[in-house]
């Protein structure tokens, strides 16, 4: 079969084991989201209470219904599926209601409190993303077929990311697949932020590509080759700046961390190139001026929109989401809190590695494309980014680390590129057939 072929059988092998669990993998987060998509749609505050709740406690009855199947003592036992779903709704829109007397401006249905409802009312773009679902499908396949969409397409640019930097076809759908089996697949299968976070991502990494491929084949001297070359770049950058813009949309902070990120492995690409007496390339310069304008841009676009501060995000980690007094000395607990979480989370990892094996693993294979592999790790490391600025322990499945994984997925086939051989180039029509290894 055709590459493309391979690349859809993956992806619809995947969407089909994700029919196993449509509902149940929603989180508190997912309430807020779901409810500011519905009012986008035009269902007012009381309508998108209720179907956002019908939602949440579906999932719920449907996990009581399932864990007492398999229950060693109660597996005989009738469903409980209606009673749970019931206490569900009764106590959520009894929650939803206590809430509305408080001042409720926004999409967002009030099932928490003014202040944390404020950070998930300045991140319309994953609400927009599940829009068009919700409405058309209904909230349960809605967002169930948004949830698969936007992770088969995180391996399809996976597959994408590899082929511009010329890995064999098997190990870039081996790229792909590993983002559909590591935690990354789970993850971006939430209806959360994560999955379009991750897509994201790995369109501006897929950007870095092409801007970075594009400047080798200019450098043979071929006219027209090198015209292609450069429209490659442009459309790299071009990739890399909409990503940057579009993760404002979706959660500014990543702007943030991405955006600095590859301004710093630009700027350090730059720098080697010219102490070895080379140009430091126009692609890896525009990237690094993208980067360094998402930050400006980021920082600037939040102070006048009045978005929360981080100083707002910090007093919401150390009071529990503001269910106690605010901090009087917030910076100093925060640096304290993130030293205790690091070493508890180095020692949680000590037992069973598989993340730091994966992410030398990726890092060594990344060792192959050295260009590359910098933005590679600039990308991955926003992940670190993101649980320092929310070390919380209590915060499981490594949700917020997750863009770590990207290294391992594209890294590792990079790693086990030398041991797939790779077929020579096509003989001209009437030439005799031969295969061998080209480098």
């Amino acid at each position: 079969m055709r590459p493309r072929t391979w690349v859809l059988v993956l992806a619809a092998l995947f969407a089909v084991l994700q029919l196993a669990q449509v509902t149940g993998r929603d989180s508190p987060d997912s309430k807020n989201y779901v409810s500011y998509a519905l009012a986008l749609g035009g269902a007012d505050r009381r309508a998108a209470a209720a179907r956002t709740v019908d939602w949440v406690c579906a999932g719920r009855a449907s996990g009581a219904a399932r864990a007492q199947s398999v229950n060693v003592v109660r597996f005989h036992a009738p469903s409980p599926a209606r009673r749970v779903f019931a206490q569900c709704r009764a106590d959520e829109l009894r929650h939803v209601a206590r809430r509305s007397a408080e001042r409720t401006d926004g999409h967002v249905v009030p099932f928490v409190g003014p202040r944390l409802r404020a950070i998930f009312e300045v991140r319309p773009g994953y609400p927009v993303f599940l829009l068009p679902f919700v409405t058309v499908f209904g909230v349960t396949w809605g967002v169930w077929l948004a949830s698969v969409l936007v992770t088969v397409a995180g391996g399809v640019l996976a597959f994408l990311v590899l082929r511009t930097l010329s890995v064999p076809v098997p190990l870039a759908l081996t790229g792909q697949a590993l983002y559909y089996v590591l935690p990354v697949g789970t993850t971006a299968m939430r209806p959360m932020t994560e999955g379009l976070l991750l897509a994201l991502t790995l369109t501006a990494v897929w950007g870095c590509a092409l801007a970075l491929t594009g400047r080798t084949d200019a450098g043979r001297g071929d006219a027209g080759r090198a015209g292609k070359a450069w429209a490659g770049e442009r459309a790299g950058v071009a990739l890399v700046a909409g990503a940057l813009l579009a993760l404002f949309a979706v959660k500014h902070a990543q702007a943030l961390f991405l955006g600095a990120c590859l301004a710093g492995a630009g700027t350090a690409v730059a720098v080697v190139r010219r102490r070895r007496g080379q140009a430091a390339g126009r692609g890896v310069v525009a990237i690094t001026a993208a980067g360094c304008a998402a930050v400006a841009g980021t920082l600037l676009l939040a102070r006048l929109l009045h978005y929360p501060s981080e100083a707002e995000s910090m007093q919401d980690l150390l009071t529990d989401h503001y269910a106690r007094p605010d901090r009087v000395r917030p910076w100093p607990e925060f640096l304290h809190l993130e030293w205790d979480f690091w070493v508890e989370w180095l020692r949680r990892q000590a037992p069973a590695p598989l993340f730091p094996a994966a992410l030398a693993a990726g890092a060594w294979g990344a060792r192959r494309r050295p260009a590359f592999g910098v933005f590679l790790l600039a990308a991955a490391g926003t992940g670190f980014l993101t649980q320092a600025g929310h070390p919380d322990i209590a915060i499981g499945g490594g949700r917020l680390i997750v863009l770590a994984w990207l290294l391992p997925v594209l890294g590792v086939p990079l790693l086990l590129e030398p041991l797939v051989p790779r077929l020579a180039a096509v003989p001209t029509q009437g030439a005799p057939r031969t295969a061998g290894v080209s480098r």
